[in-house]
């Protein structure tokens, strides 16, 4: 999906939310871009947050800033920005959700656990930036210290805001598991990702061998599923969904939507949902 503020990402530029029409549900991200000798203005359309959103436009705000300005110093100076704009907001969002969750399934947990930090583990790779310039919320099941699980997953980021259900990168055990499933029941498997609402709502995402599995049959009708790392399904979001008040009934209806897939994930573990 094409990022609206794809050409925002400019070193030194500083956004701030600015209210338009006081009764509008609108607001505007205005950002002051250096043109040669002059100036040029680039502009991001979001929606004000209405009471019951729990996000408001500060949101984005900060993780553009956030984004430009990726450093110790700067996240020091701001803490209080993030605190407002972006983590209680999103500790809001999963209190609304823990009910909501519990109707989908009693085997999955929503609390101030299920928040992402925002700060970057930079011991081992090359990108050394310190922060996330998203918030995320993971949502597992309540067996998921002992034993890989499905969850739920939400993440907000300017331009890439999606839900997603499922399992990242199982460990050697549980991904033989999930194989043998899908190779002794297709047709289960198959009622769930060829299920039309699914198709219509959520693709397939994830890494996959290029050969097929040791131990599997090569012509067998699942092989391309089979072939698969990870069993994620992921819907997107427009940026301006997160700022309207339905925005935790439509995660919840899409995760919703998701509970096939993980229910069909957990039989394969030996988890219930």
């Amino acid at each position: 999906m094409t990022s609206p503020l794809q050409h925002l990402f400019w070193p030194g530029t500083a956004f701030r939310p600015l209210k338009i029409n006081e009764g509008n549900s609108q607001v505007k991200l205005r950002a002051e871009l250096p043109d040669g000798d002059g100036r040029r203005y680039a502009e991001y359309m979001g929606f004000k947050a209405r009471a019951s959103s729990g996000f408001g436009p500060n949101l984005y705000g900060f993780l553009i800033e956030l984004s430009i300005n990726n450093n110790r110093d700067w996240f020091a100076e701001n803490k209080d920005f993030y605190e407002s704009a972006a983590k209680q907001p999103m500790l809001d969002f999963i209190e609304a959700f823990a009910p909501k969750l519990a109707s989908i399934s009693p085997h999955f947990r929503a609390d101030n656990r299920s928040l992402f930090r925002i700060y970057r583990d930079v011991r081992f790779g090359k990108d050394k930036r310190p922060y996330k310039t998203h918030v995320a919320a993971q949502f597992r099941h309540v067996l998921g210290r002992d034993v890989h699980a499905p969850g739920f997953y939400v993440h907000i980021e300017p331009g890439q805001v999606f839900a997603g259900g499922g399992i990242w990168r199982p460990d050697a055990d549980a991904l033989a598991r999930i194989r043998k499933r899908i190779a002794e029941h297709p047709d289960e498997w198959y009622s769930v990702v060829r299920c039309p609402s699914f198709k219509r709502n959520f693709k397939l995402q994830g890494d996959s061998l290029v050969r097929p599995p040791r131990g599997f049959d090569p012509e067998h009708e699942c092989i391309e599923d089979l072939k698969r790392k990870d069993f994620i399904a992921v819907a997107e979001f427009d940026d301006g969904d997160v700022m309207r008040a339905n925005f935790v009934d439509r995660y919840a209806r899409t995760c919703r939507g998701l509970a096939d897939f993980n229910r069909f994930l957990c039989t394969a573990l030996g988890v219930p949902f």
